[in-house]
């Protein structure tokens, strides 16, 4: 009895060491740097050294590639890291992937095109999901109650049909020297998401430049030497997708602008890319969070202005950092700032930290959410449409709703030139007011988004008095602060007695789009 007893006990044992060796997934499979011909699918595991994934164009499969595991923590656990190579260019694949016993589900995912194949397709940009002690939930209910089932009403097809890449630039956790963040945090509330969409973070202040970070994530590989995935770029179609290191010991590294204005110049070489999106964790300027600015980004911003001024390709820079949605652009190019934040992490609520209502943002709201991109690369008239989808916040919840859209087109649509009204010969120099005919557009559905007015003492405008910029709208602390402005007319302010004046206004439309400038008028300021 006795040795009976020994040998269940044994046996018992047995089964519990087993049970704890039995291979688990701890990050399930997710996608990384997509290209036409190639992708990198990883996962992680309690233990196991096999990499396997199983692919092919039909969930029979049939094909198989081999890849290779690394430690991540010290422990049993290990990242898998496998490249399929060979794929067929923007085509759906099926795939599932293998460590010993342990097997995923069957998956999807769809190959990018080359930019000369004009395939219109759909991207989104979201930030700052860190985890918030008060609601811990909020990225899985992004994820799985906003992303998947937009996707699925708007476009009515597989997630893998329905969206191409997913940006996110930082905070993707709270403490990234913590382990245990990047799957409990990040990775399981995405799953549904990254399994089937490739997914290409930057770096925020929270991951701390952890070496998790840098284990996780295989980003492309063509950045400055020694900084690969600090900065690198990848291209979808007809869009040049360009990350960046807007953190501390980074940010002003000379190598990395050295690297951006390389990029740039051999982009305005291809003639295949239409739109560049660059995205960085801080912003240049946050009506919300006046703290959260950082004075290097503004030089990203102007880079990327010239760059678009230069070869007339259309670009925006999307951040985080503020948690709240903004959009702005830029006054003389056809650029937009765009905060895509929060999907996750507490929001900055209005009042709650110094802020300010900045000219170039249309738009600010603190919300949760994400943005939508849709790319047309068509042609004929290639155009992005961007889009934010709000879930509202702890006062108001929004179920997928659009709050903000914008469409920018690569070739110019000028409105037409805006007609002034003249001014009286002679004014008071206390001021007037500048006016101009309604706006007009040959392109149809064009209206008046913005209006630029300049007053000067010298008639080539080198010596400006006025200089006013304003948008049909300017959502700030949560009203409109360009209501009832049709945007037709302007007054000026004090004036100089006994002096001549020159004058001009110049309209946009909602598509960024600047006419031409005015013809001059002139006026003149009484002695008293």
């Amino acid at each position: 009895m006795n040795k009976k007893i020994t040998l269940l006990l044994l046996l018992f044992a047995v089964c519990i060491q087993a049970q704890k060796t039995a291979t688990e997934f701890v990050v399930h499979p997710f996608l990384q740097d997509a290209t036409p011909h190639s992708i990198i699918i990883k996962w992680e595991t309690s233990n196991g050294e096999q990499s396997v994934v199983e692919y092919g164009t039909t969930p029979k499969l049939g094909k198989k590639s081999e890849g290779f595991s690394y430690d991540i923590n010290f422990s049993d656990s290990r990242v898998h890291e496998v490249k399929i190579e060979g794929l067929k260019r923007f085509t759906v694949y099926y795939y599932r992937v293998r460590t010993g016993k342990l097997v995923s589900d069957i998956f999807q995912f769809k190959t990018p095109p080359f930019g000369s194949d004009n395939q219109s397709f759909n991207m989104l940009a979201m930030s700052d999901m860190q985890i918030d002690g008060q609601h811990p939930d909020k990225f899985s209910e992004i994820v799985n109650d906003g992303i998947l089932p937009y996707l699925k009403k708007e476009y009515g097809k597989d997630v893998a049909e329905n969206l191409a890449l997913v940006m996110i630039p930082g905070d993707l956790v709270s403490d990234g020297t913590n382990y245990t963040h990047w799957n409990d945090h990040f990775f399981r509330p995405s799953k549904n998401l990254f399994s089937e969409i490739p997914v290409y973070p930057v770096l925020g202040n929270h991951e701390k430049n952890t070496t998790y970070y840098f284990k996780y994530f295989s980003l492309p590989e063509n950045g400055t030497p020694a900084y690969a995935e600090h900065w690198w770029y990848k291209d979808y179609g007809n869009t040049r997708i360009i990350g960046l290191d807007s953190n501390e010991g980074f940010r002003n590294i000379q190598k990395q602008y050295d690297w951006l204005k390389e990029v740039l110049e051999d982009t305005e070489k291809n003639a295949d890319i239409d739109f560049v999106f660059a995205q960085l964790h801080h912003p240049h300027k946050s009506e919300l969070w006046i703290p959260g600015e950082e004075e290097s980004t503004g030089k990203v911003v102007k880079m990327l202005e010239e760059f678009t001024t230069k070869t007339g390709k259309p670009s925006l820079h999307f951040f985080g950092h503020t948690h709240g949605y903004s959009r702005g652009q830029s006054k003389d190019h056809k650029h937009l700032w765009v905060n895509v934040a929060s999907a996750g992490g507490a929001i900055d609520n209005w009042g709650e930290f110094e802020g300010r209502d900045y000219d170039e943002f249309t738009v600010t709201q603190d919300e949760y959410g994400f943005v939508m991109v849709e790319v047309d690369a068509s042609q004929e008239g290639p155009k992005f449409t961007l889009k934010r989808i709000s879930r509202g916040n702890e006062n108001v919840f929004r179920e997928n709703e659009k709050t903000d859209e914008i469409t920018v087109y690569a070739k110019d649509r000028k409105p037409n030139t805006p007609e002034t009204v003249s001014t009286d010969a002679t004014i008071p120099f206390t001021g007037t007011v500048l006016k101009a005919k309604a706006f007009s557009s040959s392109h149809e559905g064009a209206y008046h988004a913005a209006s630029h007015w300049q007053i000067s003492t010298k008639n080539d405008f080198s010596k400006l008095v006025l200089d006013s910029w304003k948008q049909s709208e300017n959502w700030y602390y949560l009203e409109n602060r360009q209501k009832d402005d049709d945007l037709t007319d302007e007054p000026s302010k004090r004036l100089s007695p006994s002096t001549t004046y020159y004058w001009r206004v110049r309209y946009r439309d909602q598509n960024l789009n600047w006419s031409e400038w005015s013809e001059t008028g002139t006026f003149k300021t009484s002695s008293k």
